[in-house]
């Protein structure tokens, strides 16, 4: 597969000038196109005074600014886009003509490599790559607003798209850090498909009488569980789109309910926004019908998504979470209402809107059980994605279980060398689920703790004494038990957007999952201090030189890194118990400043002998020590000192033995809770 490396975004309007802001913010070489000169640097302006706040909210430093800014050029004319650009993004008005009229020219202007797509959020990519010169290296985008911030990304392959080209601009997309999902050429495709006719639902409410505009969008935000109603969205978001979109929604599946009512029609002709006033009490009985015609909608809507086959129900969900910040998903908000009432009210809107309920829903008695690994095996190699995006793919009950049954099931495949982890979208995993601690310990439940913690243990067991080689694809955020997750594999690879850290300490907990006891053995005792005592942030460079990463590649690499580290197997030490290079700066310095000799000291809160309050590094480390819980560093250290005298089975085994006396500390409490409300924890030493 030939990666991308080089885009062109043809349009540098708000969509156009976003998307290529995010490509240059993750490293690619960028060529932002537009018909005039005037409308290129309005494109670079938006970008600029975007980046200007990211600097102000110290999201970026003032070099990176420089960094991202250099690598986007602008160019006038499509005719002009560089000849060997491997990507080229068309993002110009929803217009066939138009869109069909600039692939023409690109056709004539790029190299036979160049993959061809289109951002488009309704028109149909098999129509569009019926029109190009090379419908195999063809394929639809559909990017969220604002695409610099908004994680979620539908691409939508057409029927002629070739493996090779979608595997090329899936892996852009995950380079990018987004959310992807990758369905079926259908009207709306998946999000748009239910969510515009839920706003249009909303103004047939408005329309028939049953609530105001202000009533509807406090059931809405009430029922779903969002910050803003339909009518507020529409003003943030743009009437005319939601006009448009529902209009072409009823158009395509010949579906009359979608129709916009004459009140949107009324507004956007007359260039108004909603009215919504601040009184949102309504009675009881309008309520229902509000919160059962929105809700039944979605159902409806969202059932034949699944039995159309466009995406799984699981990328529904993830649709509505990622792309429109809802709480829960549609499946989800089934679940939590229950299924036989989510049957009933889709039933009752698919009779008044005349539409088909699929059998599969219709019928439907039991939970919806949702599956968050999926597995491909390829050659010999089986990539296992942990697809809780949303959440960061942290680790609950269900994803442990889930992975634990992949793991076994993929051990005992002869036909399998090799087993690759992955996170979608822009972490690895991010830990585990802080909130099922807090509800456990509330509830005076620490045995499920134990239990859940210890199950985690014979799963990463697993992959330690897996006959397979076994590889954790580190390219985001590993943070906590996703880091022990990945320390558990015999490689773990990992890019620039590589972030490595264990928090525990900093809210009132050690790590549990074998990060006490794993990193010392890989990169040594005092390495492992550093590492582990303060949860200092590593970068992927740092990580690398401790040895806790195994390959720092570039993104466009990691696929052949893989195939190689599957060629060589298994590693001859796994545990080396030292760093990788010890010539680097944060190796250095940690081998010093938390050797045997000093730990006295670091741990009564005082600057070691041959250290320097005024050093920054050092006071730095002091700082962060302070600002712990007591508990947790003491036995932390504790632990970490104990994998020197101790085999692997035995040093784990002490990890779990801990797990009661630290989750029953009321700082154990104190630091989870905060952590949930965003605040920082006040330690008590108790």
């Amino acid at each position: 597969m030939r990666t991308v490396e080089s885009i062109a975004i043809i349009g540098a309007g708000n969509m156009g000038s976003g998307i290529a802001q995010k490509s240059a913010q993750e490293h690619f070489e960028v060529q932002m196109v537009d018909r005039e000169k005037q409308w290129v640097d309005r494109g670079q302006q938006v970008i600029s005074d975007f980046l200007d706040e990211a600097v102000e909210r110290r999201i970026f430093s003032p070099a990176q600014i420089e960094g991202i800014k250099s690598r986007i050029t602008g160019v006038v004319g499509t005719e002009n886009v560089a000849v060997d650009t491997d990507l080229v993004i068309e993002a110009v008005f929803e217009d066939f003509g138009i869109k069909t009229e600039v692939f023409g020219i690109l056709d004539e202007v790029c190299d036979e490599h160049t993959i061809l797509a289109s951002n488009t959020s309704s028109l149909s990519v098999n129509d569009l790559a019926g029109a190009v010169g090379r419908p195999d290296r063809f394929v639809g985008l559909h990017f969220f607003y604002h695409p610099a911030k908004n994680r979620l990304i539908e691409v939508i392959p057409a029927k002629t798209t070739s493996p090779e080209a979608l595997a090329a601009v899936e892996q852009y997309c995950k380079t990018m850090g987004k959310v992807v999902i990758i369905c079926k050429d259908r009207p709306g495709f998946v999000v748009n498909r239910f969510f515009v006719p839920w706003l249009n639902e909303a103004c047939r409410l408005l329309e028939e009488g049953v609530g105001s505009t202000a009533q509807i969008d406090a059931v809405a935000r009430d029922a779903f569980r969002i910050g803003l109603g339909p009518f507020a969205l529409m003003n943030l978001t743009g009437s005319p789109i939601a006009l448009h979109s529902t209009d072409y929604l009823a158009a395509q599946l010949d579906t009359p309910r979608f129709l916009a009512t004459q009140t949107l029609r009324d507004l956007v002709a007359e260039g108004r926004t909603w009215e919504i006033g601040e009184d949102g009490g309504c009675s009881e009985e309008a309520a229902t019908i509000i919160r059962e015609r929105l809700l039944g909608q979605v159902f409806a809507v969202s059932s034949q998504i699944v039995a159309e086959g466009i995406c799984s129900m699981e990328d529904v969900d993830r649709g509505a979470k990622v792309g429109l910040r809802w709480a829960r998903g549609p499946f989800e908000l089934a679940n939590r209402i229950g299924i036989g009432e989510a049957v009933r009210m889709a039933s009752a809107y698919a009779e008044e809107a005349e539409l088909e309920l699929p059998g599969w829903f219709a019928s439907r008695k039991k939970s919806f059980v949702f599956s968050y690994i999926d597995v491909v095996v390829d050659d010999g190699i089986a990539t296992v994605r942990i697809n809780r995006p949303e959440a960061m793919n942290a680790l609950n009950v269900t994803v442990v279980s889930q992975l634990g049954e992949a793991l076994d099931e993929l051990n005992g495949r002869d036909d399998v060398t090799t087993i690759a982890l992955e996170g979608a979208g822009k972490a690895f995993v991010a830990g585990a689920d802080v909130k099922f601690f807090v509800d456990k310990i509330r509830a005076d439940a620490i045995q499920d703790i134990y239990d859940f913690t210890a199950h985690g243990h014979a799963v990463l067991d697993k992959l330690e004494s897996s006959s397979k080689t076994t590889i954790a694809l580190t390219t985001g955020l590993a943070l906590g038990g996703g880091l022990e997750l990945a320390l558990a594999c015999d490689y773990r690879v990992g890019t620039r957007r590589t972030q490595f850290r264990f928090p525990e300490t900093g809210i009132g907990i050690y790590p549990g999952l074998g990060g006490t006891q794993r990193t010392p053995r890989i990169c040594g005792l005092e390495c492992a201090r550093y590492a582990v005592l303060t949860g200092n942030f590593l970068d992927a460079s740092s990580a690398e030189a401790l040895g806790l990463l195994t390959h720092l590649v570039e993104p466009s690499q990691v696929e052949a890194t893989v195939a190689s580290i599957a060629s060589a197997g298994k590693p001859e030490d796994k545990y080396p118990g030292r760093p990788a290079d010890l010539e680097n700066t944060t190796v250095a310095f940690a081998t010093s400043f938390y050797s045997d000799g000093n730990m006295s000291s670091l741990m009564s809160g005082d600057i070691p002998d041959g250290f320097d309050i005024s050093d920054k590094v050092a006071s730095r480390q002091l700082k962060l020590l302070s600002r712990v819980a007591p508990i947790a560093l003491s036995m932390t250290n504790d632990l970490l000192n104990a994998a020197a005298d101790s085999d692997l089975k035995t040093g784990l085994e002490g990890e779990l033995g801990g797990l009661e006396e630290i989750f029953t500390t009321a700082d154990a409490f104190e630091g989870l809770s905060a952590l949930i409300e965003g605040r920082r924890p006040s330690y008590t030493n108790a």
